[in-house]
This record gives C-alpha cells, sequence and structure tokens, in this order.
C-alpha cells in the first residue's frame, strides 16, 4: 500500500530515535554490569529489548507503506558517567521521545492514516507507562533513599 511520505518520514525519524534509545540503553546496561549492579543491569536490558520491539513496529510498518526503513541512522547519545546521570539521561530521551510520538501521532490523525496512528498509540503508552515511569520512581528512590542505599538495592538480581 503506497503510503503518505511525510508519514513515512515520521516514521523514519521515531525509528532513530527507537535505535538510537537502545544503543544508549545497551551503554548504561553495561556500566551497570560493570558496577556489579545487577539489577539494573538486567532491566536496562529489557528496556534495550523493548527498544527494538519498537524499532520492529516501525521498520514493519514503514515496509507496508512502501518506504525505506532508516536502520543507519542514530541521534546523539548522553552516556552518563555515574548511575543518577545515566537515570537521568535515560528519562531526558524518554521525554523527548514521548513527544515526538505525539507530534507523529497528531500528523497520523491529519493525514487520517488511522492504522498507523494505532500502532504509535502503543509505542507511547509503552514510553509513558513503562520507561518514563520506571526511570522517574527510580530518581525518586534515590531521593527517597540516598544514592548509596539505591545503590546497594540493585546490587542483586531483578528477578
Amino acid at each position: 500500500m503506497k503510503g503518505n511520505q511525510k508519514i513515512i518520514d515520521a516514521l523514519n525519524s521515531l525509528l532513530t530515535h527507537e535505535l538510537s534509545a537502545a544503543d544508549q540503553y545497551f551503554i548504561h546496561s553495561q556500566m551497570y554490569e560493570d558496577m556489579g549492579l545487577e539489577a539494573l543491569y538486567t532491566r536496562l536490558e529489557h528496556e534495550r529489548e523493548e527498544e527494538l520491539d519498537h524499532a520492529k513496529m516501525l521498520v514493519e510498518r514503514i515496509l507496508f507503506l512502501e518506504g525505506k526503513p532508516d536502520v543507519g541512522s542514530r541521534a546523539a547519545l548522553n552516556i552518563g558517567d555515574d548511575v543518577p546521570s545515566m537515570l537521568k539521561s535515560d528519562l531526558d530521551y524518554e521525554l523527548m521521545v514521548v513527544d515526538a510520538l505525539k507530534d507523529v501521532i497528531e500528523l497520523c490523525e491529519k493525514e487520517r492514516d488511522y492504522q498507523t496512528r494505532q500502532i504509535l498509540l502503543k509505542l507511547l503508552e509503552d514510553t509513558e507507562e513503562d520507561h518514563t515511569y520506571w526511570l522517574e520512581k527510580q530518581l525518586g528512590l534515590i531521593e527517597k533513599v540516598g544514592l548509596q542505599n539505591y545503590m546497594q538495592s540493585q546490587m542483586g538480581s531483578a528477578g
């Protein structure tokens, strides 16, 4: 089905964000593992996998619309130096993705592409209710219990 080029371009932009987020989560997860923070490592690996699932959904939709997925582009990564800055960097990226998703959802409504809109609503739900919420909760825990207590709690496995 020949798709709207504006939508295909917007989906490729979102694809860049999802792949960049996966890369950032990968680097941060490896840093957590190196620090001995196994619970954070495990959770970030889960987040990385979800970003790749999102990317797969976008690639499938772009192909369906007869577009060419751009899997080579990446946004600049913001790699943290310590646990709070890594969590904050990931949160900032997720909040940016939330805004981008909302913009593309609005474009889909304007262009009357309701199926693409439906796919993006699922990505928005995951991004807001899982990724962003979890990151905000972690930063809140650091404020409540202190960094050392938080880090100690992340030394065990996540489950």
